[in-house]
């Protein structure tokens, strides 16, 4: 992301202006507070006077600060573009903050075993799917190409059961599945079983061997209800509209990538490790 450089001197703030540069590249205090005052003029006092606080904070008085206010105006002015970069630069931040704060929850697999490829992959891919989303079922076939090409990928699934009440049974069963250490497989059944109902869940269920009175008797646990009920909390705080979603490295997305997207996604992970 490219990054907006102000340069020249400033006759108001005279042999001072360099000192000054200097504190705004490095903390960007001064220009937190300019921008501050200049969007938040129409708004707030309170909003002005933050801004007057951080710039006597960066060592900078009332009359430096509106010269400073003034020359960052002016080049916003000529060089709009760099708002909706600043916007784009500010979400990444933010985006990164959030999944920092819940990254070491994500990514442990459920039973220690709801995922696919390498087990000690350095770019961890999390997927975020409902088994009635049929976008979900198209990214399934993204995902096996990924591994099978990629060798040092690893993606962990969670359940997102958020269209029907089939989605949750599926869902319960996909856990179970787990539980049996058989997560993936069941996972890839059931999406070319068909659509989830009550006789396609136990077929894929059946067909990858899972001891159905034990599936049913962990289906009814509370430790079932609250990975489900994690899951959703958590895509909630990431602000997941839909499914498939995903969370690599930094970076979060909605919707069906493809592989190109999702091949994309982990070069820029492994590329930030």
């Amino acid at each position: 992301m490219a990054n907006a450089v102000v340069q020249g001197k400033n006759p108001i703030v005279d042999d001072k202006i360099d000192r000054k540069w200097m504190i705004m590249a490095g903390g960007g205090l001064a220009i937190a507070a300019a921008l501050s005052v200049w969007f938040w003029q129409a708004g707030s006092t309170s909003s002005t006077e933050a801004a007057s606080e951080a710039a006597l904070a960066a060592g900078i008085d009332a009359q430096e600060q509106k010269a400073i206010e003034a020359i960052v105006r002016d080049y916003i002015l000529k060089n709009p573009e760099i708002i909706p970069e600043a916007v784009e630069l500010l979400q990444n931040r933010q985006k990164a903050s959030a999944i920092d704060n819940v990254r070491a929850q994500i990514e442990k697999p459920f039973a220690g075993n709801a995922f696919a490829g390498n087990p000690n992959g350095d770019v961890i891919v999390v997927e975020y799917s409902d088994f009635n989303c049929p976008y979900c079922k198209q990214t399934e076939r993204d995902v096996a190409k990924l591994i099978a090409e990629d060798k040092n990928v690893k993606v962990v699934f969670r359940e997102l059961p958020i269209l029907s009440e089939a989605s949750n049974d599926a869902a319960f069963m996909a856990l179970a599945a787990a539980k049996q250490g058989k997560y993936y497989a069941f996972h890839k059944t059931m999406f070319a079983t068909g659509r989830p109902t009550p006789s396609t869940i136990e077929a894929a269920a059946r067909e990858v061997g899972l001891d159905m009175a034990a599936a049913r008797t962990f289906i009814a646990s509370p430790e079932a209800k609250k990975e489900i009920q994690n899951n959703i909390a958590i895509a909630q705080q990431m602000r997941f509209t839909g499914t498939p979603a995903w969370v690599v490295g930094n970076q979060s997305e909605v919707g069906a990538v493809g592989y190109d997207g999702l091949k994309e996604m982990v070069a820029k992970a492994r590329a930030a490790n």
